[in-house]
């Protein structure tokens, strides 16, 4: 097995002779077959010559320099260009001179800087050619010699486009890889966001209170128990984020669902938050991601009731059905935009669970009621995929 993966790293390795080197051989040995010779390229008319030991170099010169075409494009055609010249010249009409197209195609593909002085340099070398090959055979009229180097032309222009291409590819890849990574950042931002926030919210809320019960010991007891449990409910959040956030995870991750948000209501209600909870209907056999993004609203709009709205009456609605499940969440307090007893929200919270919902494909609204206070409603679709 080891083998074929070697050779398989050894012919993506940037730089190696790939396939370039068995086509060179193949080519230098086609070149002296009986039935191919003196049937190449011909550029100015020569009568044909018989090989000889001109002609072995010149071909060998055409075709070897191809092993390097990736590493050293520019080398590459200079010497295949030269056996080209002697090629023509002397009126050998190879089947090497194939060799100076697919060279041309290497520098146009692969060459990275001086493209334009390599492109006038070598149209320079070719007018001397042409006069030379113009004056030494019948007289083929000039506009020859012209489609011929239009030719080559639209054959650095094969390579550039491919070029090109390969680049605009790398780019693309490069950004897709970039979105993924800064998704997956802020899917992380989120699910930290989500979790650290709310626990914290309560046990700082807790404490608080805390300390105003000195003169009553079993509320003192109650109350810093509430905010054992809080943290101890924090750890465990974030050590289940912390594994799924380890690529060596294998376990199936644990999904908060919608049957925790009674636990979320009670630990809210233990913070001191007077909260109204109402389930109807039946979860779907496969609601998919709309569990965890209708716990995460749940969550998020109790965080902001403790932050904003403390002590105000809360009420939380959830409604399941084999389509969607529907959230709202609604306090008498003055929300999220006004200023709260514990002030440095961020306003990722809603913005987070807004995104969420737009994945899915849902509904999202959070605002003042007309009634007063604050409002968060939202229409998720179920059966989305996790």
């Amino acid at each position: 097995m080891n083998g074929p993966r070697r050779l398989r790293e050894l012919w993506r390795r940037p730089g190696t002779t790939g396939w370039y080197l068995p086509l060179a051989l193949l080519l230098f040995a086609a070149s002296f077959l009986p039935v191919l010779r003196s049937n190449g390229t011909e550029v100015g008319g020569l009568p044909n010559r018989p090989y000889d030991a001109l002609a072995v170099a010149a071909i060998a010169l055409q075709c070897l320099p191809l092993a390097g075409r990736r590493r050293w494009p520019a080398v590459s055609l200079t010497l295949v260009s030269l056996g080209f010249a002697v090629d023509q010249l002397r009126g050998y009409h190879s089947l090497a001179g194939a060799a100076l197209a697919i060279a041309l195609v290497g520098v146009g593909s692969r060459l990275e800087h001086h493209r334009r002085a390599t492109a006038i340099l070598f149209t320079a070398a070719y007018v001397p050619l042409a006069v030379a090959l113009h004056q030494l055979g019948p007289g083929d009229p000039p506009s020859e010699f012209v489609t011929f180097y239009l030719l080559l032309a639209l054959t650095w222009a094969a390579g550039t486009w491919y070029r090109s291409t390969r680049i605009a590819e790398a780019e693309h890849r490069r950004r897709v890889a970039e979105d993924t990574r800064t998704a997956e950042r802020a899917r992380i931002a989120r699910e930290l966001h989500d979790v650290v926030t709310h626990h914290v919210t309560a046990m700082v809320v807790q404490a608080e209170a805390a300390r105003y019960l000195t003169a009553a010991p079993d509320r003192l007891d109650q109350s810093l128990t509430a905010v054992t449990e809080t943290g101890r409910a924090a750890i465990t959040d974030l050590r289940h984020l912390l594994d799924l956030l380890d690529p060596g995870h294998s376990t199936e991750p644990r999904t908060p669902h919608a049957g925790r948000l009674l636990t979320l209501v009670e630990q809210t209600r233990q913070a001191g938050q007077p909260v109204e909870f109402t389930e109807e209907g039946a979860p779907a056999r496969s609601a998919g991601s709309a569990d965890l993004v209708a716990y995460r609203v749940v969550q998020e709009t109790l965080t902001n009731a403790l932050k904003y709205a403390r002590g105000s009456r809360t009420s939380v609605r959830v409604h399941h059905d084999e389509k969607e499940i529907t959230v709202e969440v609604g306090t008498d307090g003055p929300g999220p935009k006004a200023q709260g007893a514990l002030p440095g929200g961020s306003g990722r919270g809603l913005a987070g669970l807004r995104e969420r919902v737009d994945v899915l494909g849902g509904d999202f609204h959070a605002g003042p009621h007309p009634d007063g206070g604050f409002v968060v409603r939202a229409r998720i679709p179920a059966g989305s995929p996790s």
